[in-house]
């Protein structure tokens, strides 16, 4: 079982920054997807960005250069820097990681974020 601590949301001005981090504990596989998923109002939850343990980095197409993921191993963190927000950014941002090969993810407590135009 994986554990996480989430922190970094808040609310911002349309067109500020928040930088979102997630440690992770626990029973951490060796070969994972860890990223960072959101959900809005009314909304299903989607995939903002995910780091691969090999290194590899995914964005969703609506955050693509505004949104950058990052990972301390040392750590077992992942972070999520937020430029150029945007009201339609506001959501719950959840930490999750899935073992390569597995289906099911584990989840973290969500963090909020809110954009204010």
């Amino acid at each position: 079982q994986v554990q996480f601590v989430e922190s970094g949301g808040g609310l911002v001005l349309s067109g500020g920054s928040l930088t979102l981090s997630c440690a992770a504990s626990g029973s951490i596989p060796n070969d994972y997807f860890m990223g960072w998923y959101r959900q809005a109002p009314g909304k299903e939850r989607k995939l903002v960005a995910r780091i691969v343990s090999n290194g590899n980095i995914y964005y969703a197409e609506d955050t693509k250069g505004r949104f950058t993921i990052s990972r301390d191993t040392a750590k077992n963190t992942i972070y999520l820097q937020m430029t150029n927000l945007k009201p339609e950014d506001t959501a719950i941002y959840y930490c999750s990681i899935r073992p390569i090969g597995q289906v099911l993810p584990s989840w973290g407590q969500g963090t909020q974020v809110t954009v204010s135009s």
